[in-house]
């Protein structure tokens, strides 16, 4: 089996990639390779198309291949919550929530992730276009393919660059830009800041197709026991991401994810709620990329939630 992320060098899913480094997949009797396919609409295609079985991304950007949700589901959460964070640059003065400062500036963000940002920017009552907001991909950002940059380090490497005001990326792009004093966080919307409803526009989660599901149910549910008991081990021990970190990441990363990882067990959650897909619905139909509204069972393969609590 083939499971794709559409970001490496990151926080965001890393309890997928875990789940194939530190053997969980393996142990449930899944032969499962890992795949980078860069932007994550495009590992959506790819699992349509059947080169995928899996992607861990972000849950709204299945409706990029799969529209109204007809042809897939999600098979679990990997960490609850909307989990990109808005920084920027630190001689910008930003003060924490205030969201004036992108009033005028350049914001770097991935296709489909920077819908989440133009949907809380219009609920704060920032229009992107009167305001002068350009919101667009960030410099330097490969399209996909071998050699693809990973986003949130390319992220910081703009912003320290100058090349951009600010940028909406994952949690290790964030703590780079912090900890280099380049950048400032304004929004982490995991975490509280801004209206409840905000966390629930997305989530990272584990999808696979129905088809894989119909044909292949006991492969399926090996994959969330896996993510599962994956989420339980770094729970246990959050020092063993540091593992997957120094064979995959570069050492500046590598010497983050622990920690970053630590920061995130709150959140780290297999369960799918109705109102989590009710306030994802909404999201997404705000945004115009959903026209009905789905019920539960049409996102959700709810005959695998009793595997969520391990």
């Amino acid at each position: 089996m083939k499971l794709a992320v559409p970001d490496l060098v990151s926080n965001s899913y890393f309890p997928a990639v875990a789940a194939v480094e530190l053997g969980f997949f393996a142990a449930e009797g899944l032969d499962v390779s890992l795949e980078l396919v860069f932007p994550v609409d495009r590992a959506y295609r790819e699992m349509r198309a059947g080169q995928i079985d899996l992607v861990g991304g972000s849950a709204h950007s299945a409706l990029a291949a799969f529209p109204e949700w007809e042809g897939a589901k999600l098979l679990c959460a990997q960490a609850q919550g909307m989990y990109w964070f808005l920084v920027m640059r630190a001689d910008l003065g930003a003060v924490r929530g205030d969201l004036r400062i992108v009033k005028g500036r350049t914001i770097g963000a991935a296709p489909w992730v920077e819908m989440g940002l133009r949907r809380l920017l219009t609920t704060a009552g920032i229009d992107p276009e009167r305001d002068r907001v350009t919101i667009a991909p960030v410099p330097g950002a490969a399209a996909g393919g071998d050699g693809i940059v990973n986003f949130g380090l390319s992220a910081a490497r703009a912003l320290e660059d100058r090349r951009i005001d600010g940028f909406w990326a994952n949690g290790m792009g964030a703590e780079i830009a912090v900890r280099r004093g380049v950048g400032t966080i304004v929004l982490d919307v995991r975490r509280g800041d801004g209206p409840a409803g905000w966390f629930n526009y997305t989530m990272s989660a584990l999808a696979a197709t129905d088809r894989l599901i119909g044909e292949a149910p006991a492969a399926a549910a090996a994959a969330v026991r896996a993510l599962v008991k994956t989420q339980a081990a770094l729970r246990a021990d959050p020092q063993r991401a540091a593992a997957v970190g120094h064979k995959l990441f570069p050492p500046d990363a590598a010497a983050l994810i622990a920690e970053l990882v630590r920061r995130d067990l709150p959140y780290y959650d297999a369960a799918i709620t109705p109102e989590f897909v009710s306030g994802m619905n909404a999201f997404c139909r705000d945004v115009g990329i959903l026209q009905g509204d789905p019920p539960y069972e049409a996102v959700v393969a709810r005959q695998f939630a009793t595997l969520w609590r391990g």
